[in-house]
């Protein structure tokens, strides 16, 4: 059984559209159903963990163009 602490398939993945210069992400997705999200320069520095349907909803806003609001919004 899968542990729901490795990434499962072919692991972690960026998008064939990310630059060489390493501006992008990686995302993985996990055993128990989570997506993992981390900073392709920076792996050790963390991983972010949302639930697939986060992950396309935030994928929709990206793909629409829609940004977050700032931290001085509620």
């Amino acid at each position: 059984m899968q542990s729901p602490n490795e990434p499962v398939g072919a692991g972690w993945r960026k998008s064939r559209r990310s630059l060489s210069n390493g501006e992008c992400v990686e995302v993985a997705m996990f055993g128990d159903g989570r997506i993992g999200i981390r900073d392709s320069k920076n792996r050790t520095a963390g991983t972010v963990f949302v639930s697939s349907d986060d992950f396309q909803r935030l994928l929709t806003d990206i793909k629409r163009g829609n940004t977050f609001p700032s931290s001085n919004k509620v």
